[in-house]
């Protein structure tokens, strides 16, 4: 399989850890487009992804899996334990809901902030921007995090008793939120305490390891 993706990126950052966890990285070949450069919407690269969004996981018969969820649940089908999108019905459901959740309120929030409210990936690529509503984003985004503090309060993982799907995704919020300088608020003391038990996991720890390359 290849994925095309960017080493520091937020997205690919999700399903990186992914692989991670389910020791895949190994069947895996990683091909870098570089988003400061706008190689993502480029035809050639649109042409496997509509969307023009990373990451994109191609298989040898050429079929391409776009969205970090998609490809996911693909990668938990396709190895045994740990599973990362849940065993029963109910489980399933909730990871799904979870990780829906911190794409709306947390990560998709954060890249409005980013790509309208800062110089984003720069001119050449952010061609426009409505700082209003970035910034509305950002506040979005804030109280985003305060929601799923409040989670964490009453479980120690954001969908329920287990490591899952959804907490990759909260977790790729907090990557992005550190590269457009957005703090987590302080008084969120449950979300900061569960991202400090998260960068135990090897697969976190290695992924938050990686410099940027430079641009």
């Amino acid at each position: 399989m290849k994925i095309y993706d960017w080493p520091t990126g937020p997205y690919p950052a999700r399903v990186r850890i992914a692989l991670a966890e389910k020791n895949l990285q190994s069947d895996v070949e990683f091909v870098p487009i570089n988003l400061w450069k706008g190689e993502h919407k480029t035809p050639g690269f649109l042409a496997k992804n509509y969307s023009g969004t990373l990451p994109v996981l191609e298989l040898d018969d050429g079929i391409c899996l776009a969205e970090c969820t998609a490809i996911t649940v693909y990668l938990d089908a396709l190895a045994g334990e740990p599973t990362l999108t849940g065993r029963t019905p109910l489980e399933k459901g909730v990871i799904q809901m979870m990780t829906k959740r911190a794409e709306i309120e947390m990560m998709d929030a954060i890249s409005v902030y980013f790509h309208h409210a800062t110089p984003g990936l720069g001119p050449d690529v952010e061609l426009y921007q409505n700082r209003e509503w970035g910034l509305r984003q950002r506040d979005k985004a804030l109280r985003g995090m305060h929601y799923f503090d409040g989670v964490l309060r009453k479980q120690p993982f954001i969908a329920g008793e287990a490591f899952s799907m959804a907490d990759i995704a909260v977790i790729g919020g907090f990557i992005f939120a550190k590269a457009v300088k957005l703090p987590i608020p302080q008084e969120c003391e449950a979300l900061l305490d569960w991202f400090a038990r998260m960068q135990e996991r090897p697969s976190v720890r290695e992924q938050l390891a990686i410099v940027p390359p430079k641009h």
